[in-house]
Order: C-alpha cells, then structure tokens, then sequence
C-alpha cells in the first residue's frame, strides 16, 4: 500500500508510439514526466526533435524528461511500463533494484507472456517483488490520445484505493481513466480483443461484408466473455470499456495493428500490414491452450492460431466456423 497516495512524478517506460502519447498527456496534466527509452541511441534521437519516430508530426511536451532506461527510474512515484507484452518482463527487472515497497508499477501492455501464460501484472508481481501492479487499459490509439483527443480508459488495482489514486494523477480533461479493483477483468479483456481484431481485419480482408463482420464481433465478444468469467472476471468489466469497448473499437478501425494485419491476411499477403507489431499474433496461441485447458469453446480463435500456423487456409477457417453445428445463442 501506498500510504500518502500521492503521485506527481510519474515514468513511462518505453518510447513507442503509446509510451509518448501517454507521457505527452501525463506532463499537460501537470505531473513531472520523464520518458524512459529501452536503448541510449533512441533517447538521444527522441531529444534532439522532441517526437517520436512512431508518431511524426506530433512533438512531445517540453517538460517531459527523456533517458536511456535504468534503475534509477524505479525511484519514481509511479511507473507506467508501456511496452510490448512478450518484453515486459525484462523492463520490470530493470527497475526492480531501485523500487520502494508498495511502488505502483502499471503494465500498459494488452497481453498474455508466452511459455509462462502469464498475465501481464503476474509478470511484475514476479520480476519486481515491491511493485504494486496495476494496468491500464481501454479504448484507446496512441495518435488520439498523443494530439489531445478524449479518451476513456481503465485503471485496475488489487486495491480499489490505489486505483482510484492513481486514476486521478493520470486523468485530465482529454484522457479519463475509471478505476477497478478487477485487474483480471482488464487484463483478459486487453488481451483476447488482439485476437478478435486479427479475425475482424479477415472478414474485411476478404470482403465479407457488413453482417459477417458483425457477426463476427458479436460472437467474438461471447469468447472474451466465456473466457473472462472462467477466469474470474466480473461482467461489468467485460462488458465496459476494457472489453467490450477496446473491442468495438479495435474491430473495425484501421489504425489498430491487429485489425490491420488481419485485413493483410483477407487479402492473402501479410506484408501488407507494413511490419507493425500486432500482440494478437502472440496472444492467440496462448490464449487457446488456456481455454483448452479450462474446457472454454472459442472457435473463432481457433481459427486464427490455425490460419497463424498454417494448417488452415483464411477459406477453410471460414469454412469451418460457418459449419459447425447449429446451437442455441449463448
């Protein structure tokens, strides 16, 4: 536990596209910022133009620190550790030597660890033993929230205190977080929208139409769902922003990475999604061997780890969700 709850200086970690747009809206809401790169030449280059190179164009506040990462950065009031799931482990043990005890450290990252199969604030409880985990997630692209466009996120803590501190240290009038105790909640809902979007870009990919692709995000979300409570999220969690939300949102825009790469594999050439990192990729084998051994029917996620390892073409896949057997809805 935090006891003075109070959080004005503020790291980010990770100078990636969703890294500086949330060090750009943390420094307008007033906090001492610093912008922790995972290497000294990419700080030294984010210096000298104040922008990053994932989001030309869009400068970063002149009052936002920038370093190399290091174990200094844990001595911070707060830490976002904004960077890719499958990497978070290792930006967790930088910090750790240097955290005080009940220190937030709050994953950024939409994910599940690949080999552990564990989520994301399971990570940091295990490479930074003082840490308070916490994550943040929701309906949210980094250029929106980078230019000041509002937003609507969700900051979920094992203790409903704490998130709700940290929640208004991060909040302003563009960027509102709602805070929760249900960290699996959020983290399950960040994590199995990846692979519904992937599945959503291949209906459009391929010229699906209209009522496929909402067919598809309906009963996607009835996988996320089914996933969620076996896994002891709350309803009110998978049908809010973290959930249903990311997921509405992350299905059917072009700016989502997952959605995109999924439109590149409709259309049968994957290079077309430009080489951007897209979590699901990672996301759907592990999500699959966690529903199959809770017994949890996700078949739509099936089909994209099948269409990922190559034992299915995107029209087979198709062919054999259209031909399941018939069923009541639920």
């Amino acid at each position: 536990m935090v006891f003075d709850m109070v959080f004005d200086r503020i790291a980010v970690v990770g100078a990636g596209a969703w890294g500086c747009a949330l060090a750009n809206v943390i420094a307008r809401a007033g906090r001492t910022v610093l912008l922790a790169t995972r290497d000294r030449a990419g700080a030294e280059l984010i210096v000298s133009r104040r922008e990053s190179p994932r989001l030309p164009g869009l400068r970063l506040d002149e009052r936002i620190g920038i370093a190399p990462l290091s174990a200094e950065v844990g001595r911070y009031d707060a830490i976002l550790l904004a960077v890719p799931s499958q990497h978070l482990r290792d930006a967790a043990r930088v910090i750790a030597p240097e955290l005080a005890p009940g220190t937030p450290v709050i994953a950024c990252a939409k994910g599940i660890e690949r080999g552990t199969h564990a989520f994301m604030t399971e990570v940091i409880a295990d490479s930074a033993r003082a840490a308070l985990p916490a994550i943040l997630s929701g309906p949210s692209f980094a250029a929106d929230v980078a230019r000041g466009l509002p937003a609507a996120v969700t900051l979920a803590a094992r203790d409903e205190t704490t998130a709700a501190a940290l929640a208004r240290a991060l909040g302003s009038a563009v960027l509102r977080p709602y805070h929760s105790s249900d960290v699996r909640g959020v983290e399950i809902g960040g994590a199995a929208k990846n692979v519904l979007a992937i599945a959503a870009g291949i209906v459009a990919g391929r010229g699906l139409g209209a009522s496929a692709a909402a067919a598809l995000v309906t009963r996607g979300f009835a996988e996320l769902f089914r996933f969620g409570r076996a896994f002891g999220a709350r309803p009110e969690t998978l049908t809010g922003l973290s959930g249903l939300g990311d997921l509405i949102l992350t299905c059917s825009s072009g700016q989502s990475r997952n959605y995109s790469f999924g439109i590149a594999l409709g259309k049968g050439d994957p290079a077309l999604a430009g080489g951007k990192l897209a979590e699901g990729i990672f996301t759907a084998p592990v999500l699959l061997e966690m529903a199959n051994e809770k017994g949890i029917e996700m078949p739509i996620a099936a089909a994209v780890v099948a269409i990922l390892a190559g034992r299915a073409s995107v029209d087979e896949a198709i062919d054999t969700l259209m031909t399941r057997p018939f069923r009541a809805e639920g």
